[in-house]
This record gives structure tokens, C-alpha cells and sequence, in this order.
């Protein structure tokens, strides 16, 4: 019943996750979860903070999961911002940095909440084309109105660009924020952290969902300035003054401290990653070069769509999006080795 609804609720079309399949026998690639459970330290963290601490509020600028951030990626603790997984963090960011009625420099395939919070915020977006290999020209995105957003490595594609690259970005648009948004840097990209202590309009983003394999405690953070931070904390302070809970605290740090697991965990993740490349390579599926923890791939005998469908009907979800440019595409989570057997043989036998 719409005549309860703002003009805003009404207008606005929100952002659609990823299918949560109910059921025990299914793959589930569609969500670019990590197929690797958290780090035992973790989940020993996590059942020490469930305690009579609860009953207290947790502390308000992320307490020891700002610390373990800010070791994490090189920086003090006043260049770290923590909220409730990295969308928040995002949202936050748009409202601290980004004008209605100044266009922020974006990819046109890009993370698809970005229009969402363009259009909640009234912020408008310049779309720049991608290449025909969905690839970004740093220069495009220079002399931005109102500041530029890029997800490095791109979402849904994958395919990533060099700290170089960033640079040029960043060096190009004094006096605007350009927001990277890493949230897959961790799987073989090259992150932008340090450029922070030399470009006080840069602010990176980082979540723990997919790296740390804690999409379920809702845990990430922005790396930036010290000015840009403060700006953060203005929004939070305006909204949610508490977005990180105690045990999203304990566990997040838990994770970031014990950086051997993950990175034996992640490697495992990419090694999978260019198994199933080549596989597909070889049963005739074009597969862009990906530094995440995904693949955008294209069926070359049948629609993306028919394999998606068929896909989903031997249980195994992956993601298709039906949009110009990307419908002819599926977006692929790496999963176990074995997992990533089934789907190559799914669609090995639709051929």
C-alpha cells in the first residue's frame, strides 16, 4: 500500500542480494562467500564475547577491531573508520562526500548498490563505459564534478587495475574524494592503502565477508585521512552511533590478527580459481581475467540466461544479471575444488 510511503520509498528501486537457497544438497556460487569457514581463532573469540558484557554498549568507534584494522593495513588508528560491513560503510561515505547535483565518476558495470545510494541520496552518477574487454581507462575518471567511486577489482567482472593506475585517479581529482572500494583486493589485487599517507582525498574501503570468510558478522572498515574520517564518524554520529556490536568486535579482530590462515586459505581460493578458469577454457566458455574470488564467464553455446536456469535446476546457483552489456554473462563465486568439479561438468554436459 504505497499511500503509507515518502515520495523517496516510492521512487527509489532498491538493491536486489544475491538468492539464499534453503536446503543442504545445494552449490551455492552466487553470493562470492568464501567456501572456508572462519579461522578457529575466530570462533573461540566469538564465544568469549558472548558474556555479561552484552548488557554494556559496545564502544562506539569499533574499539579492537579499529586497532587490529589499523595494524592489518599499515595505518594509526585515526585513518580507520569501522561499521557494519562494508554497504554501511559505503552508505556512509556517500552522505559525507558526495553533493546532489555534482556527478560522482563511475564505471557503467560496476556494484550495483552504487545507483542505489545515488538515487536514496540524490547524488547523480556520470557513467563511463568500460571498454569492450571491460576494461577502465584511469583517465576517464580525472577532473571528476563531484568525485569518483570504483570497486578495484571490478564487481561483476573481476578484472582489476594497478595501484598505478589508482594514482592517476586520485592525483587527478584534487579537492574529491575518490572512494576505492577493495572489498576482493585480498584475492590478488593490488590494494591502495598507501597512497592514503599521500593523498588526503582518498578513502579505502576493505570488508571481512569475503577475505576473513565473515559475511554473516556484518564487519567492515574505511582507510583514509584523517579529515575523512572525521567526516565518517559525522554521518555515524547522525544515524547509528553503535554499528559495530561486541561480538562483531571480537571476531573481526580475531580474523584480521591471524593473517597466516587466511592468506593459506585465500591462496587455496585463487588456485581454484584458475582451475576452473582454464576448465571452462577448455569446454568453450570465455572467462575474463579475475583478481577476486570470482568469475564472469559466457557460455558460448547456449544463452547465460538457459545455462543459469539449468544450472539452478541441478541445485547449483551462480548469478546472472539481466542488464546491456553483462546478460550474455554469468558471475561465478569460487567454491571448494570440488564444487567447482560439478559446475564444470553441469555445464560441460548442456554442450
Amino acid at each position: 500500500m504505497t499511500q503509507y510511503l515518502s515520495k523517496k520509498a516510492q521512487s527509489i528501486t532498491p538493491y536486489v542480494a544475491g538468492e539464499q537457497p534453503g536446503g543442504k544438497n545445494n552449490i551455492k556460487l552466487n553470493t562470492n562467500e568464501n567456501p572456508f569457514p572462519p579461522s578457529p581463532k575466530v570462533i573461540r573469540a566469538a564465544k568469549a564475547a558472548i558474556n555479561a558484557e552484552l548488557r554494556k554498549y559496545p564502544d562506539a568507534g569499533g574499539g579492537s577491531f579499529r586497532k587490529a584494522a589499523a595494524e592489518y593495513v599499515g595505518v594509526s588508528e585515526e585513518n580507520i573508520f569501522c561499521g557494519n560491513g562494508s554497504d554501511e560503510v559505503l552508505g556512509f561515505a556517500f552522505q559525507a562526500f558526495f553533493d546532489p547535483g555534482k556527478p560522482v565518476s563511475t564505471p557503467d558495470i560496476s556494484y550495483s548498490f552504487y545507483p542505489v545510494w545515488a538515487a536514496l541520496y540524490d547524488i547523480p552518477l556520470k557513467k563511463i563505459p568500460l571498454d569492450e574487454n571491460f576494461a577502465l581507462n584511469p583517465k576517464d575518471y580525472t577532473k571528476s564534478k563531484g568525485g569518483v567511486i570504483i570497486a578495484n577489482p571490478n564487481a561483476p567482472t573481476g578484472v582489476a587495475i594497478t595501484k598505478a593506475e589508482v594514482e592517476i585517479i586520485v592525483a587527478g581529482n584534487k579537492g574529491k574524494v575518490v572512494i576505492i572500494d577493495e572489498a576482493y583486493v585480498e584475492f590478488g589485487a593490488e590494494s591502495a592503502v598507501d597512497l592514503i599517507k599521500t593523498y588526503d582525498n582518498l578513502l579505502v574501503v576493505r570488508t571481512l565477508s569475503k577475505s576473513q570468510s565473515l559475511a554473516g558478522m556484518r564487519a567492515g572498515f574505511a582507510v583514509g585521512s584523517e579529515a575523512l574520517i572525521d567526516g565518517m564518524n559525522r554521518i555515524k554520529d547522525s544515524f547509528n552511533s553503535y554499528p559495530v556490536d561486541r561480538l562483531t568486535e571480537a571476531t573481526a579482530a580475531a580474523a584480521l590478527h591471524d593473517r597466516a590462515y587466511y592468506e593459506k586459505a585465500n591462496g587455496q581460493v585463487m588456485e581454484t580459481r584458475e582451475w576452473t578458469t582454464q576448465a571452462l577454457i577448455r569446454i568453450g566458455v570465455t572467462v575474463l581475467p579475475s583478481k577476486a574470488n570470482f568469475i564472469f564467464a559466457r557460455p558460448n553455446k547456449l544463452p547465460a540466461k538457459t545455462v543459469f536456469e539449468r544450472l539452478r535446476e541441478k541445485n547449483i546457483y551462480v548469478r546472472w544479471f539481466n542488464k546491456p552489456r553483462i546478460d550474455a554473462y554469468l558471475r561465478i563465486s569460487i567454491g571448494t575444488k570440488a564444487e567447482m568439479r560439478a559446475l564444470v561438468d553441469a555445464i560441460d554436459a548442456m554442450n
